[in-house]
């Protein structure tokens, strides 16, 4: 049972990064069972942390009550009602979050914020003279702002969501998962060339493939791909994010893009082999608990071209994602396949 005040945690990022700070924060509050943690981010992320004993989830309303500056105002005080907390971990380090950190600093509540390390990013990033080195993990960088606030943390690589959903029994098939879409452009691979894949996975009888993907164009264009296509269920546009979360853990593996979905599979346990294009595992934002070995990308000297895939293609070619072959992606899905079952027999 926690014995000190709360811990007041704050990330208002995207979906998948969010996701990514749910292995962190287990590991947390496993190793230090005196402390508890308030979780502060987007009212919609509230599913990824269910079942976390000890943790809070405060719902922020970033497009109507806290918006802006008198919005994040309002936040603060009702946090601030909620509290006295120990200290204040700011995991996003955006403008949102420092004016969160200034308030609770101003009012005596220490603040760490996380460090980006924006620079080796830009190095590792840069157009020539790339440094093509590791850096630290998203998990790393998160674990040390913990360990400014006198809360080591040892990463671990365990299972920290699992599915509750019992789906029919499909004996000896696999469940594969594809996810075709990331949230920038540049990190989608072609979808004449995933369109191609499929068609390579429907020559085996012992797949299920269910595609999955956010609402509105990407749920019309997977619902198309599921009447085109044999053997393939979409799920995209269908549930809420807790639905899609125990539908993703009874995969028995997921293609995915360097992408939110390959941070939800991570959690789930899911076996990945994510593509990267001009991305690159090497900024530190591989799914938790996965290999790099599953990362399916080229070794060209443009790549990486940026950390996020938010920058166009300098060469207007698009040659990362496009010279990656559908029957590469398939033979490090089967490969996967074959090295989970063995595992599991």
């Amino acid at each position: 049972m926690a014995t000190s005040s709360p811990l007041l945690v704050i990330r208002f990022s995207a979906l998948g990064d969010v996701a990514m700070t749910v292995p962190v924060l287990r590991g947390l509050l496993q190793q230090h069972p005196e402390c508890s943690v308030c979780m502060v981010s987007n009212r919609a992320y509230a599913p990824l942390f269910d079942g976390i004993e000890r943790l809070t989830f405060v719902g922020a309303d970033l497009q109507k009550e806290h918006r802006g500056f008198w919005g994040l105002v309002k936040l603060f005080r009702q946090l601030r009602q909620a509290g006295p907390y120990r200290g204040v971990a700011d995991l996003h380090l955006v403008i949102r979050s420092v004016v969160l950190g200034i308030l609770f600093s101003l009012a005596g509540v220490p603040v760490v914020r996380l460090d980006k390390g924006r620079a080796e990013k830009k190095r590792l990033t840069q157009r020539y003279h790339k440094q093509l080195v590791p850096l630290k993990s998203a998990f790393e960088r998160m674990a040390l702002v913990f360990s400014s606030l006198q809360l080591p943390i040892s990463l671990s690589k365990q299972v920290v969501v699992r599915s509750e959903i019992s789906a029919p029994s499909l004996p000896k098939t696999y469940k594969v998962g594809i996810a075709p879409f990331a949230k920038h452009p540049e990190k989608t691979y072609p979808i004449q060339h995933m369109k191609a894949l499929i068609e390579l996975l429907q020559q085996r009888s012992d797949l299920s493939i269910w595609l999955f993907g956010g609402a509105g164009a990407e749920a019309e264009i997977l619902s198309n791909w599921a009447q085109e296509f044999l053997g393939v269920r979409s799920m995209a546009g269908r549930y809420s994010l807790r639905e899609e979360l125990q539908y993703v853990g009874q995969l028995d593996a997921i293609i995915t893009m360097d992408s939110a979905n390959m941070h939800l599979a991570s959690l789930c346990g899911i076996p990945v082999v994510s593509i990267w294009g001009p991305t690159h595992p090497h900024a530190g934002f591989m799914g938790w608990g996965q290999s790099n070995e599953q990362a399916v990308q080229l070794d060209l000297p443009c790549r990486p071209c940026s950390v996020f895939g938010n920058k166009p293609c300098f060469r207007g070619d698009h040659a990362c994602m496009q010279q990656i072959t559908p029957g590469t992606i398939v033979e490090r899905l089967y490969s996967l396949l074959e090295s989970t079952t063995s595992a599991k027999g």
